[in-house]
């Protein structure tokens, strides 16, 4: 048998946050998909923010979403062919695209809320209120961590 690259992976947190994640956007596309939703996590993150905050610049999404133009552009036309949102170009500077939300958009994120809602129950099913608290608390820690590590690295620029 074959000795890992990284021994001991299994008892880091690393590997279970990126694994958990992708057990979660599994289930997500799943019940989506079984509601009859043709949705993935990343599009429904997208409206929420442009329900919340939009319309928006196309590149504060890029931000705000942390991906890259491209995958931007690329998840944007596949939410323009199912008209939940529109880019249109600012009047004020004919470089930047706003994105807005369609009323499409908005009435399908609304009926997505209950979905949302039973995956995260069924997620957090068997977790009592003190272990959610005790994550939340691991998790707030580790942003703290990378956050002063990555000010630090900018400070010495």
């Amino acid at each position: 048998m074959k000795k890992g690259v990284f021994p001991g992976m299994e008892n880091l947190m690393m590997p279970w946050i990126g694994k958990t994640m992708k057990h979660i956007d599994l289930y997500i596309a799943t019940k989506m998909a079984e509601h009859g939703m043709n949705l993935t996590r990343q599009q429904v993150i997208l409206l929420k923010i442009l329900f919340h905050d939009g319309p928006l610049p196309q590149h504060d999404l890029a931000f705000l979403t942390d991906r890259d133009k491209t995958s931007l552009t690329r998840l944007l036309s596949t939410m323009e062919k199912k008209n939940l949102v529109a880019r249109i170009t600012s009047p004020e500077d004919k470089r930047v695209n706003m994105v807005h939300l369609t009323k499409n958009g908005e009435k399908v994120l609304n009926e997505t809320a209950p979905v949302l809602l039973e995956v995260i129950m069924h997620m957090q099913s068997g977790i009592t209120e003190d272990e959610q608290k005790t994550v939340i608390g691991v998790m707030r820690k580790i942003q703290e961590n990378i956050e002063k590590h990555l000010d630090s690295c900018n400070s010495n620029k």
